[in-house]
C-alpha cells in the first residue's frame, strides 16, 4: 500500500512538472521586431543596367594624299569648330604638279583654237570646191580630238588643285580633338596614317543593353511616347543626367539574349566623356498607387517572395507576395496585402507563423508614422 501511494505521488509530481513546462512554453515572451505599415505609393518600373558613353560623332583624321607634315596647328584637347585648319602638309609637290597640268591645258587650248580655225577655213574652201569632203572630214576629226584633249587637261587641273587643297587638313566636325599622333616632318600615306581623333561630346550617347523579356513593354512605351533614362556615375550617385532613348537595335543578340539601346544626353557642361561606364535607369512605366512596403520587409524563400504581417492579436502571419518594382527603398507588391497592415521590417529570423511578436516601438507610434504616408499617397496631387 505504501509503495502504491509512493508511485501515485511520483506520477502527480511528473504531471505537475509537465504542466508547468507547458505553461512556460505557452508563456514565451513575444519576439521583438521592427515594423511599419504598408502604404499606397507611386513606384516607377525601372530597369537598372550598366552602360558605356559614346561620342555622338567620332572622326579619325587621315590624309587623302601622300606627303610630309609641315605644321600641326592644334593643341591636344582643344575645342575645334568645323572647318578649322588642324594640319598642313608640304604643298610644294602639289603646287609644281598644278603648274605643270595648267601648262598642258593651255597648250591644248591653243591647239583646239587652231583646229577650230582650220575647220572653218577648210569648210569655206569646200564650198568653193577647192578641197575634198574627205579633207574637211579629217580636219573636223582633228578638232574634236583636240577638244577632248582640252577637256582631259582641264580635268587634270581640277584633280591637282583638289590634291593641293588636301594638303590643308581641316576639322570635319565640331568637337574636342585628342592627342597629336603626328609631328612636323612625319611622312604620311593616303588613308593609312591616323593624324588625330575628334569627338563630338555635345550631345553624348550612352549605349546599354536590356534583357529581351522587356521588349513588349518597351514597344508599348515607345508607341505612347518617348523613353527616358536617368544616368548616374558609379562613384557619384548624387549627380543625375536625364536623357532620351534615340536608338533601339533591330535584332536581339543571340549570345546574350539582350537588345541594345542608345540614349542621348545634352551634356551641356561636358561633365561626361566618351568611354565612361555609367549606371543607367530606364523608366518603362509607373505603378500608380501600388501597395508598397520597405524593401527589407520582403523575404525570399524556396516558394518565392513572402513577408510577415503582424495581426491585431499580436501574432505573426506569413503572406506570399510578388515583388513588382523597387524604388528609393520601397517595393511594390501584389498579393494578399492591404495598405495599412503592419509588416515586419527587422527581426524576421526568429519568426514563424503564429508566433507572438512585439514591436520595439509602440503600435500607436507605428500607426502614427504610417498614417501620414498612407493619407499622403491617397491625397490628390497638386496640378503641375
Amino acid at each position: 500500500m505504501k509503495r502504491l501511494t509512493l508511485i501515485l505521488a511520483c506520477v502527480l509530481a511528473i504531471a505537475a512538472c509537465t504542466e508547468g513546462d507547458a505553461k512556460k512554453e505557452q508563456e514565451q515572451p513575444p519576439v521583438p521586431v521592427k515594423a511599419t505599415a504598408a502604404v499606397l505609393r507611386d513606384i516607377p518600373l525601372i530597369i537598372q543596367v550598366v552602360g558605356r558613353s559614346e561620342a555622338f560623332e567620332s572622326v579619325t583624321l587621315k590624309s587623302r594624299v601622300d606627303g610630309q607634315v609641315e605644321a600641326v596647328l592644334f593643341t591636344e584637347g582643344q575645342h575645334v569648330n568645323q572647318g578649322d585648319v588642324l594640319i598642313r602638309l608640304d604643298p610644294m609637290d602639289f603646287a609644281a604638279k598644278l603648274r605643270q597640268v595648267e601648262a598642258v591645258a593651255a597648250r591644248d587650248e591653243a591647239l583646239t583654237a587652231k583646229m577650230r580655225a582650220d575647220t572653218a577655213r577648210y569648210t569655206a574652201l569646200r564650198e568653193r570646191n577647192f578641197v575634198s569632203d574627205e579633207k574637211v572630214h579629217d580636219v573636223r576629226t582633228n578638232e574634236a580630238t583636240s577638244a577632248a584633249d582640252l577637256r582631259a587637261s582641264k580635268a587634270a587641273v581640277e584633280v591637282t588643285r583638289l590634291q593641293l587643297s588636301y594638303a590643308t587638313i581641316r576639322a570635319p566636325i565640331s568637337g574636342i580633338v585628342g592627342a597629336r599622333l603626328v609631328f612636323p616632318g612625319s611622312s604620311v600615306k593616303a588613308n593609312e596614317v591616323a593624324l588625330a581623333v575628334i569627338n563630338r561630346v555635345q550631345p553624348l550617347l550612352v549605349s546599354f543593353a536590356i534583357p529581351e523579356r522587356h521588349l513588349p513593354r518597351l514597344r508599348a512605351v515607345r508607341q505612347n511616347g518617348s523613353l527616358s533614362v536617368d544616368i548616374t556615375e558609379p562613384d557619384n550617385s548624387s549627380g543625375h543626367f536625364e536623357g532620351v532613348v534615340r536608338f533601339i537595335d533591330n535584332t536581339v543578340n543571340t549570345s546574350t539574349g539582350t537588345i541594345q539601346l542608345k540614349a542621348e544626353l545634352p551634356n551641356q557642361d561636358e561633365a561626361l566623356m566618351p568611354g565612361q561606364f555609367l549606371n543607367v535607369a530606364l523608366i518603362l512605366d509607373t505603378l500608380k498607387q501600388a501597395v508598397s512596403v520597405p524593401s527589407n520587409a520582403v523575404q525570399q524563400g524556396v516558394e518565392g517572395n513572402y513577408l510577415y504581417v503582424l495581426k491585431e492579436d499580436g501574432r505573426i502571419d506569413l503572406r506570399r507576395v510578388e515583388a513588382l518594382a523597387s524604388h528609393e527603398g520601397f517595393t511594390a507588391v501584389s498579393g494578399d496585402l492591404r495598405a495599412g497592415e503592419i509588416v515586419v521590417t527587422d527581426g524576421q529570423l526568429r519568426l514563424t507563423p503564429g508566433v507572438r511578436a512585439k514591436i520595439q516601438e509602440t503600435a500607436e507610434g507605428v500607426q502614427q508614422n504610417a498614417r501620414p504616408q498612407t493619407e499622403a499617397a491617397n491625397s490628390p496631387k497638386p496640378p503641375g
